[in-house]
């Protein structure tokens, strides 16, 4: 059986480095400056209530306020980008984030324009790196925020010592907020951990990819993140491979992940489980980012 990979666990170190580094932030700038985070939660979403709520915790433990700002379905895209305007222009808050998804549209709502709202984010409170400006950052190696879930994964992988440095790893998934990021963070010279959690050969596929399976089965290291249940099977996986799950679905009355668990961790030599693997990284990559924020905006 696969070594499991404890996220929860590696989650709980990264929450307790940024509270030290919440009160090292006080001493070095001389004065009582506690670092904001301001959420901003449209709608009834079940999974980003639970989220935003996971957060407002992690705040609280880390010594970080978390604001959470709740916005009914039916706000219109004028009403959002003018809160997202009044948090950029308050200096008492240091991260914001938009969660995602934004109602689509009918149920009394009109619907989101998603892009203009995250373009909208200053890219000095941007803690998602969602904004443009931070994207092209980390394109070009030399970023400001690490998106949350890639660096969570880059942390994972550091902190279990795993090495993909000359390795093959596949990521299946192409969004903006996982797959690309991911791809891009691995594929770089350096990182935030190092070398050795950098300078892989990455292929990014997909739903539409052709032998889809047969490219899986080719990765040192398989990082799935493609929001289809239980999609990667065991026999898509490469003895010895380490996967990393990234999905989160409910089926029934249970949450799983993009990999079949139970059979990928017959073949693999280390996986994720879900719940407990990459979620918990995600908040703390966030505090994380948060603190980051805090000291650039009073340098």
């Amino acid at each position: 059986m696969a070594e499991i990979l404890d996220g929860k666990r590696i989650a709980a170190e990264i929450r307790s480095e940024v509270a030290l580094d919440v009160e090292k932030l006080k001493q070095d700038l001389g004065r009582d400056v506690v670092p904001c985070l301001a959420a901003v939660l449209v709608g009834e979403d079940p999974a980003s209530q639970v989220y935003v709520r996971n957060k407002q915790r992690a705040c609280e433990k880390a010594g970080i306020e978390g604001r959470t700002h709740r916005l009914p379905a039916d706000t219109s895209q004028a009403q959002l980008l003018e809160l997202v305007e009044q948090l950029n222009k308050d200096d008492t808050v240091n991260g914001i984030l938009v969660q995602l998804p934004l109602p689509a549209a009918g149920n009394g709502g009109a619907g989101f324009d998603e892009r203009e709202v995250l373009d909208a984010v200053d890219p000095l409170k941007d803690v998602d790196a969602f904004s443009p400006v931070n994207v092209g950052l980390l394109m070009q190696g030399r970023p400001r925020f690490l998106p949350c879930t890639p660096h969570g994964i880059v942390q994972l992988l550091h902190r279990c010592d795993i090495s993909v440095a000359g390795k093959h790893v596949v990521v299946v998934g192409r969004s903006d907020i996982v797959g690309k990021p991911m791809a891009m963070m691995l594929a770089q010279r350096d990182g935030s951990c190092g070398r050795e959690v950098a300078n892989a050969t990455v292929t990014i596929a997909h739903s539409r990819t052709a032998n889809l399976a047969e490219v899986c089965q080719s990765a040192d290291c398989l990082i799935a993140a493609v929001g289809v249940p239980e999609m990667i099977k065991g026999n898509m996986v490469k003895p010895g491979a380490v996967v990393i799950d990234v999905g989160i679905n409910r089926v029934g009355d249970k949450l799983v992940g993009d990999v079949a668990f139970a059979e990928a961790a017959e073949v693999a030599s280390a996986i994720t489980p879900v719940p407990g693997g990459v979620g918990p990284l995600t908040i703390a990559m966030l505090l994380h980012n948060t603190v980051l924020a805090t000291r650039l905006q009073n340098a």
